[in-house]
């Protein structure tokens, strides 16, 4: 374990850390002093960062250039940090914006958008169903083509959608009926539960002669009460990584650009960075554990859990010279405005 940095090696480390957000070129002791204003001669400075580089927090790309802040160093620095205030007006816009959606589809949909666009990063948004599901009501549509659009809402106000094709005609009037015996008579059960419950009736000698059971056999068979507990999620801003100079050969920001269109990679990002519940935030720097062309980026989010059991991860993918307190302001303010809804 690592001896902890003097004070003012701290104050050192972070000023290039610092520095080298701003401007992405390596820190010399020249233009530390100047941004220091101290009492610190180049050639003290020169020492201390001799001294950091030999504990693994610098490094130097070539002999007569400046230092530049490794992966260590940047994990030092978050620590230090906290969440800048956000204008009243982005924190308006948030909060209306997020509070106004009607489903969490649409909530997750703007969640990643906004991060995107008050960042410039790639803005990600997830939600984890329950581990229980409890059934809220379904509606059936009728479709061209013998087909039906079975609409599922549960009680953490997730919504899905399955268009099934029958071997059968079913009327209007008949769905109609379909919908509403379950609604009355499942609404507020376990998933699993109510489909048992379902089968068990539908198994029943008399469901022969109940026209609404019958005709509910043939939706049951295609899935009605069937729920895809995998997590809902979406991501935007995955481009911007492209203006980032992250030293990837073209196939390794190819390979990068395709972990991230992969809804797994993206929940194994999420679940193993993100391991505070309650509205705490995160901040994890150099990913290369998740993928080797992730070592220069750095994840900041937030998990919630909301009353109505639904888990929700926000989070804010970018390089590790990002603006920092910027992001986690922008994460913290949608993390807010979602428990809310």
């Amino acid at each position: 374990m690592d001896a902890p940095l003097t004070t003012r090696r701290q104050e050192i480390l972070h000023s290039i850390v610092r520095a080298y957000i701003q401007t992405g070129e390596p820190v010399g002791s020249q233009t530390l002093a100047r941004l220091r204003r101290d009492r610190l001669s180049p050639a003290s400075l020169r020492n201390e960062m001799a001294s950091l580089a030999d504990e693994g927090y610098l490094s130097q790309p070539h002999t007569s250039a400046g230092r530049v802040p490794t992966v260590k160093a940047f994990q030092h620095y978050v620590k230090s940090l906290a969440a800048a205030r956000m204008s009243m007006l982005d924190a308006e816009r948030i909060h209306a914006e997020i509070v106004g959606a009607e489903t969490v589809e649409e909530r997750l949909a703007r969640s990643s958008r906004i991060l995107t666009e008050l960042t410039r990063n790639v803005g990600i948004a997830a939600a984890m169903p329950a581990d229980s599901l409890e059934l809220d009501q379904i509606e059936l549509l009728p479709m061209a083509g013998r087909r039906v659009l079975m609409i599922l809402v549960t009680r953490d106000r997730m919504v899905r959608h399955r268009l099934v094709t029958l071997d059968e005609e079913i009327s209007a009037d008949d769905l109609a009926s379909i919908r509403n015996y379950v609604n009355r008579n499942f609404a507020g059960w376990r998933m699993e539960d109510a489909r048992r419950e379902l089968l068990r009736r539908i198994a029943e000698e008399r469901a022969v002669y109940d026209a609404v059971l019958r005709k509910l056999t043939l939706l049951y068979q295609k899935g009605l009460l069937e729920v895809d507990s995998s997590p809902e999620i979406r991501m935007e801003g995955a481009s911007n990584l492209l203006g980032l100079d992250l030293h990837l050969t073209r196939e390794k920001m190819r390979e990068l650009l395709h972990a991230l269109e992969e809804k797994k990679r993206l929940v194994e990002l999420l679940d193993r960075f993100l391991e505070q519940p309650g509205g705490q935030l995160e901040v994890r720097v150099g990913l290369a554990d998740v993928h080797p062309a992730m070592q220069e980026l750095a994840v900041i989010g937030i998990w919630l859990i909301m009353p109505s059991g639904l888990s929700a991860k926000l989070a804010v993918l970018g390089p590790i010279r990002m603006h920092y307190e910027k992001v986690m302001a922008a994460v913290l303010h949608i993390g807010r405005a979602f428990e809310k809804c």
